[in-house]
């Protein structure tokens, strides 16, 4: 109450900033975006030719790795360049669903200096408006003016500088995640994309020579 209806909104930022945090820390788990063994088992359902339509929309929403995986195994026997590009794009939705929210958190730590501010130039202007009105031989009205810019400048930059720092931190966690599903899906286009043993076929000499032999 001190600091007056300019807190107000650097309160309702400080909420909305810590239910992102919390649910981005859970959604960007590394065992929920990189189940462990994901990579080499699915590589060996694609050497293996192991797979149906229930093991990809398994796969597809298991992690945002295996809708990765998912993607470039629906096109699995394309050309290597279409399975490039069907890569490439459900790679761009997976980047984006796991920088979800990230942008109203730098919105955050953009605007709450900001709103700190504001109360400030509020709490300064009630000041001067009291001077004027009673001369400044109250002292305690000049006190309320400044407690009230003091405080909210306070609070702006206590909730912006923790936006900030979890802001960059998870922009930085998502980038190392590209990097490393970049490794993942050129591994399986590798072995997507590699030759298969075509059997051989036994031609009419070979055949004969094989009867005599016996």
């Amino acid at each position: 109450m001190a600091g007056g209806w300019a807190l107000l909104p650097i309160l309702i930022c400080s909420f909305v900033a810590l239910a992102i945090v919390l649910e981005r820390f859970w959604a960007l788990r590394r065992a929920a975006v990189f189940p462990p063994g994901l990579g080499a088992e699915v590589r060996e359902w694609a050497r293996s030719s192991s797979l149906d339509a229930a093991h990809l929309e398994a796969l597809e929403k298991g992690s945002p790795l295996g809708e990765l995986f998912a993607g470039a195994l629906a096109v699995r026997d394309r050309p290597r360049e279409l399975i490039k590009e069907r890569i490439e794009d459900t790679g761009r939705h997976v980047v984006h669903r796991m920088e979800r929210y990230l942008n109203t958190l730098g919105t955050v730590a953009l605007i709450g200096p900001l709103l700190g501010l504001l109360g400030t130039v509020i709490g300064l202007i009630r000041m001067f408006l009291s001077v004027m009105a009673g001369g400044i031989g109250d002292p305690t009205k000049m006190a309320g003016g400044i407690g009230e810019a003091l405080i909210c400048t306070a609070f702006g930059l206590v909730v912006s500088i923790p936006a900030y720092v979890l802001h960059r931190y998870f922009r930085s966690k998502v980038g190392g995640y590209v990097v490393q599903m970049e490794k993942e899906a050129t591994a399986l286009l590798d072995d997507l994309s590699a030759p298969r043993p075509v059997p051989r076929r036994r031609t009419a000499a070979s055949e004969a020579a094989t009867s005599q032999a016996g």
